[in-house]
């Protein structure tokens, strides 16, 4: 059983938006801050955004007011709003549970006209 699962990844033109979503078991989601972090082609992995178990946030200089981390915990759910996106944000995006390690398998995110 996979134990993060992404989807929400898409084509969309610039300044448009989506949303993210990261499914995890419930044993993951109540012990783990949890992320976001993407990969463009030809770079590293970096950090988007973080959110605590207790709804502490931190974002990437690159996403602030762009982007919004939040999480369901009644859902074991965790998201990612993205508004104004701009072709820079062009990227693989993996959801990351902090203490246990796990990664979901990605979701494709293009911004293009």
């Amino acid at each position: 059983q996979v134990p993060l699962v992404e989807s929400g990844g898409g084509l969309v033109q610039p300044g448009g938006s989506l949303r993210l979503s990261c499914a995890a078991s419930r044993s993951i989601f109540s012990i783990n801050a949890m992320g976001w972090y993407r990969q463009a082609p030809g770079k590293e992995r970096e950090f988007v955004a973080t959110i605590t178990i207790l709804g502490s946030r931190k974002y990437a200089d690159s996403v602030k007011g762009r982007f919004t981390i939040s999480r369901d915990i009644a859902k074991n759910t965790m998201y990612l709003q993205m508004n104004s996106l701009i072709p820079e944000d062009t990227a693989v995006y993996y959801c990351h549970a902090l203490q246990n390690g796990y990664w979901g398998q990605g979701t494709q995110v293009t911004v293009s006209s």
